[in-house]
């Protein structure tokens, strides 16, 4: 049986000290692959949004292809994965989604043209095939935990 791609969560970014790297998130049925889609430099001179056409060329991409798209690309086996948690975004501030595994977390945020994609999130967390925890909250919720 083919590994089927159950969500593509897209337009996320981490910021990096000299630079601003662009990602897409597909969850699959024994995997979340994050892919790397490109980076743009904080010097004017190498300024570049490196992540719209690696984008595209991702959604195209079968399941078993995305891994090799790109040496920086991050595999975490379902088994592994524990959580995923959205912060939705204010005003002031970029929604933020947490991949957790045992070993690693990938923080990511909204680019500018992003939407958090909470419904696709809430409909994953009921989605059986998952057996995750995913959380979605808000960000005074987080500030409140002692």
């Amino acid at each position: 049986m083919s590994e089927e791609r159950l969500a593509h969560l897209t337009e996320w970014a981490r910021k990096r000290p000299n630079s601003i790297e662009f990602w897409e998130v597909f969850l699959m049925t024994e995997r979340v692959v994050c892919c790397f889609a490109g980076e743009s430099f904080s010097s004017a001179l190498l300024r570049a949004d490196m992540g719209g056409r690696a984008r595209e060329e991702l959604v195209d991409l079968a399941p078993e292809d995305l891994l090799a798209h790109n040496e920086r690309n991050v595999r975490i086996p379902l088994a592994d994965l524990e959580s995923i948690t959205l912060v939705r975004g204010t005003l002031f501030r970029r929604a933020r989604l947490t991949l957790a595994w045992d070993g690693g977390e990938l923080a990511l945020y909204n680019t500018k043209a992003g939407d958090s994609q909470e419904s696709l999130l809430e409909s994953l967390a009921e989605d059986p095939r998952i057996g995750i925890s995913i959380e979605i909250t808000d960000p005074s919720s987080i500030l409140n935990r002692s």
